[in-house]
């Protein structure tokens, strides 16, 4: 199990880094997050990826700091760590990094909610066409879409299950991961941590 040397979540507003020293940074406040909804943020992509990882649609913390997965207690970037994607616990300030490491992140909904169930099935829908659009501009290996859920309804595929997935997209090998959210209670640090190296070593495979 790999833990911050503080111990803290690494999606908290202080982080330790490797030399030792800690950076505190500023947690949204009520007022940031409620005008944060509908806002979107950038995608950190880059053409040739190995991995483009395909979140739901930003959350407020997201949309109110800029960086993806950023609520503390979302467990993407430990997950990412754990599954042997990165050599070391990212902030999610940081992660304009990862095309360092061939990894990208986009959204299958670019506008912010509190709650990825407030998106309407069009909305997912929409967003998948031009997901699809998106990865045959930059080429990635692998699109991992991170929400089971968000995949059966987006791409029409109601009993689609975790792990690879039978059809391409725009080129690319897809991959199904479990939702990172802390409110996941059916995935533990462990297991998802698991989940993302099982895609690793499908993308280490060739």
């Amino acid at each position: 199990m790999v833990t911050p040397a503080d111990g803290r979540d690494p999606g908290s507003p202080t982080r330790r880094r490797a030399t030792g020293s800690a950076r505190t940074y500023p947690r949204p406040s009520r007022e940031d997050l409620a005008a944060a909804a509908e806002r979107t943020i950038p995608d950190v992509v880059a053409p040739g990826l190995d991995v483009l990882f395909v979140g739901i649609n930003p959350g407020l913390w997201s949309a109110a700091t800029g960086w993806h997965f950023a609520r503390p207690g979302n467990r993407f970037w430990p997950a990412l760590h754990r599954g042997g994607f990165t050599p070391r616990l990212l902030h999610p300030s940081e992660q304009d990094e990862l095309p360092e490491y061939g990894l990208g992140i986009s959204n299958m909904v670019a506008r912010a909610s509190a709650r990825a169930d407030e998106l309407t099935p069009a909305e997912l829908v929409e967003g998948a066409r031009i997901l699809a659009g998106k990865v045959a501009r930059y080429r990635p290996r692998w699109v991992a879409v991170v929400g089971v859920t968000a995949y059966r309804i987006g791409f029409a595929r109601p009993k689609a299950a975790f792990g690879p997935q039978p059809e391409p997209l725009a080129g690319a090998r897809l991959w199904v991961l479990p939702n990172p959210s802390g409110l996941n209670a059916h995935f533990t640090p462990e297991t998802l941590g698991a989940a993302f190296g099982e895609l690793r070593a499908a993308v280490a495979a060739g």
